[in-house]
């Protein structure tokens, strides 16, 4: 089945005055995913790293949905960034309904080669970045009974070799979300995991695979194509939509169907250890 566009679904207004906040959201899967939200009529408000980047989405953005989208830069890592941002999206809209929590880092690397402060960065943009940014929006998703999505993998779902460090921190990933879904519930706030398969028009995806192995894992993959962008962005809007309204603590994995026949040998791209090239840690992160 091929992708169809969220609009061919969902109405158009269904978040009419609703607020988006995303940190990661100046490129790649979640700012497809900002731009599926604000396409249903909200505001947004993306966090990352680069000035420069996210002045261009922004304002890309805006004017593809005729929204409003507004930035800050920051690191997910500093609760004086994300509390500075949050700050300055509450100044501009007044509240935050939704919020992704999708900053990453990751790179291939075998486990004897991969140094501790490369495995901790990873933990720390993924795990704890996730955790600052539930942190720092919480209070304000709580007055408005709103909704997280937290953006995971499917890596740590069986043993994937080079990605200790991104499985770890994912599977962390998985169990914060579901715990803030227990513990939050009752106020009316709802928690959720996209885990996201192989996506193809990502650099992410273009940088860790090769065309051997795309060759190969595409055979493992039941609906016989690769994942979209789109795909992910379409997920994001039904968690957030009254659609999902008793959906919570939930992982919901987008992927083809690859989670049920893959396996390690079937990567395909995993040679020796030794054929890693241990400098792609100098470089590994990216918001």
């Amino acid at each position: 089945m091929a992708y169809v566009p969220s609009s061919s679904v969902f109405k158009d207004d269904i978040f009419r005055g609703k607020v988006l906040f995303c940190t990661g959201g100046g490129t790649g899967i979640c700012q497809k995913m900002v731009e599926a939200v604000m396409l249903h009529g909200a505001s947004a408000f993306i966090f990352g790293r680069r000035e420069n980047v996210l002045h261009a989405t922004a304002t890309e953005l805006s004017k593809n949905t005729l929204q409003r989208c507004s930035y800050a830069s920051g690191d997910v890592r500093s609760v004086e960034s994300l509390a500075k941002a949050v700050a300055k999206c509450i100044s501009e809209y007044g509240r935050i309904d939704f919020v992704i929590a999708g900053a990453a880092g990751n790179f291939l690397c075998p486990i004897d080669q991969l140094s501790s402060n490369a495995f901790k960065s990873v933990v720390e943009i993924d795990l704890l970045g996730t955790y600052n940014t539930i942190k720092a929006t919480l209070p304000h998703v709580k007055k408005t009974q709103g909704s997280f999505i937290s953006v995971s993998a499917t890596l740590h779902y069986f043993g994937t070799p080079l990605q200790a460090h991104v499985s770890s921190a994912k599977a962390g990933v998985d169990a914060l979300s579901q715990a803030l879904a227990v513990e939050f519930g009752p106020h009316g706030i709802r928690s959720n995991v996209i885990a996201p398969g192989l996506i193809n028009d990502t650099e992410g995806f273009s940088r860790l695979s090769t065309p051997e192995s795309r060759k190969i894992i595409m055979q493992s993959i039941p609906l016989q194509r690769f994942g979209t962008r789109g795909d992910i962005a379409n997920v994001a809007v039904f968690l957030f939509s009254p659609a999902a309204s008793y959906i919570t603590g939930t992982i919901l994995i987008c992927d083809g169907g690859e989670y049920h026949t893959r396996t390690a040998s079937s990567m395909g791209s995993y040679g020796p250890a030794e054929g890693v090239d241990s400098k792609s840690q100098k470089s590994h992160s990216k918001l």
